[in-house]
């Protein structure tokens, strides 16, 4: 007999214990996923008794055991008929001595699998959209408390022009944003295979009741389980609406990975802007003492790429589905879907702690801003210096030849002397004052609308997440 008690002397995923919550480990339980197919065998009987297929007194019967779980007895059971749904409807039969033998009666394995598994993802998916929400108000206290502090913004990881920290936070708030709203729709739009027997004909529910009579005994056993469901379906729901679902919850991992693999950049003392939360306690490195790696980023990283493959194994079993149904779905989808949901989970978990933690460290920040700043702001002396009548194809190698020899002296670790080799070339003072050239210089104020459109991302937030 299979094992069942697990300890940590046999293999556990790190699902089981070490990533994800244990709101979303329960919803992928096995005792859930029982009782769920409890209560669907308990809404066609209820359904079944209107037509006189079933007394009150079996309906009654298998209520009061609808959470008498017992996993080891089934497990037991399936071990010797190798089929692990009829060896929970044997189990559920031996506790209902009254109700028991009109368990299942004219269903399909997948009548009641696919509706228990569409009503785990949309109450997952209820949970994702939850921590979204968390995490985009997070998002937008940062944009918020940010956006209006100049930092250098790179191009190619290398220096650009000055952007505000609040602006760039917004960008994650943006795609986060988007995710949200993609979610939230899927969610709306979770559908179960419904009541129609083994070939989505329900030809074995019209034998019992009468071909013209199926669609009210599906209406009303949905109605119980508070499910809707596909019009059209084979022996399973299409499996399409898995593929959409795991590829959201991948997009969801793509956005994460982005914000953090920044933040891994930004915390390399070479940049030295960002970091994340490190604890009083956290070590490090076994190695290194001095070490804080952004280990939390890190993992986000991980588990993302993990995610990130995810979809392709819902495609080929949406588009591997031969005819009516084959069965090469089932053993991933065991792992495929609660992995999913419990992957995204645990992105979200750590990413709100790194947002709502993110430490700023704006000496660096000004730091970067006056090293590299005034090379961006060379754009402003040279339109200055054309406006007041200088010819712009030779204003821009005179400031090009400039900045390349200060560019020197940063490479050799000297101070940039940007402002003090413009400010005192001729081509440049017989248009521009030497004053004049150094407050131009000063980028911090060369940021554009970066604040308006920050502001205008932090209020898309609000009002999504309001």
């Amino acid at each position: 007999m299979p094992q069942t008690n697990f300890s940590h002397d046999t293999y556990l995923s790190p699902f089981t214990w070490r990533y994800g919550t244990a709101e979303m480990r329960q919803i992928w339980s096995e005792e859930n996923k029982h009782k769920l197919w409890r209560q669907i065998w308990v809404a066609l009987a209820k359904a079944q008794q209107s037509y006189g297929l079933v007394s009150a007194d079996q309906v009654a019967d298998l209520e009061a055991n609808v959470t008498n779980i017992d996993i080891d007895r089934a497990t037991e059971i399936e071990h010797e008929i190798r089929h692990d749904l009829m060896a929970a409807i044997r189990t559920y039969a031996e506790q209902c001595p009254v109700g028991g033998g009109v368990i299942h009666l004219g269903a399909t394995s997948m009548d009641i699998e696919d509706n228990a598994d569409a009503m785990r993802i949309r109450e997952a998916l209820g949970v994702i959209i939850e921590k979204l929400t968390t995490l985009l108000g997070a998002v937008a206290d940062q944009i918020e408390k940010w956006v209006d502090t100049p930092a250098m913004a790179f191009t190619h990881i290398q220096p650009a022009e000055p952007t505000t920290i609040g602006y760039r936070i917004a960008q994650y708030g943006q795609d986060l944003l988007r995710d949200l709203e993609e979610i939230k729709r899927l969610h709306a739009m979770v559908l179960g295979k419904g009541i129609k027997g083994a070939v989505g004909t329900s030809a074995s529910y019209a034998v019992l009741i009468g071909a013209e009579n199926v669609a009210d005994l599906e209406a009303k056993v949905l109605a119980e389980i508070d499910l809707p469901a596909f019009d059209a379906a084979t022996q399973t729901y299409p499996r399409k609406q898995d593929y959409f679902i795991v590829s959201a919850l991948a997009g969801i991992a793509a956005s994460l990975h982005k914000l953090t693999y920044d933040l891994r950049i930004l915390q390399n003392p070479l940049f030295g802007e960002w970091s994340e939360p490190f604890g009083a306690k956290q070590v490090g490195s076994s190695a290194m003492p001095f070490k804080r790696n952004p280990i939390a980023s890190e993992k986000v990283g991980s588990l993302s790429r993990y995610l990130a493959t995810l979809p392709r194994v819902a495609w080929d079993d949406a588009a591997g589905s031969v005819l009516e149904r084959t069965l090469d779905d089932s053993a991933n989808r065991r792992v495929l879907l609660p992995s999913a949901f419990l992957a995204a989970d645990e992105m979200l978990r750590v990413v709100q702690r790194i947002v709502k933690g993110l430490v700023v460290n704006e000496v660096a920040v000004a730091r970067n801003m006056a090293t590299y700043g005034p090379f961006a702001a060379t754009e402003k002396v040279l339109m200055a210096a054309v406006m007041q009548g200088g010819d712009r194809q030779e204003l821009h190698e005179v400031i090009r030849e400039c900045s390349l020899a200060a560019w020197a002296d940063l490479s050799e670790g000297k101070a940039n002397p940007l402002a003090d080799v413009m400010a005192a070339h001729p081509e440049l003072t017989k248009l521009l004052s030497p004053d004049e050239i150094r407050s131009y210089l000063d980028a911090t104020s060369h940021v554009g609308d970066a604040p308006v459109r920050a502001r205008t991302v932090a209020a898309s937030i609000r009002t999504a997440i309001a």
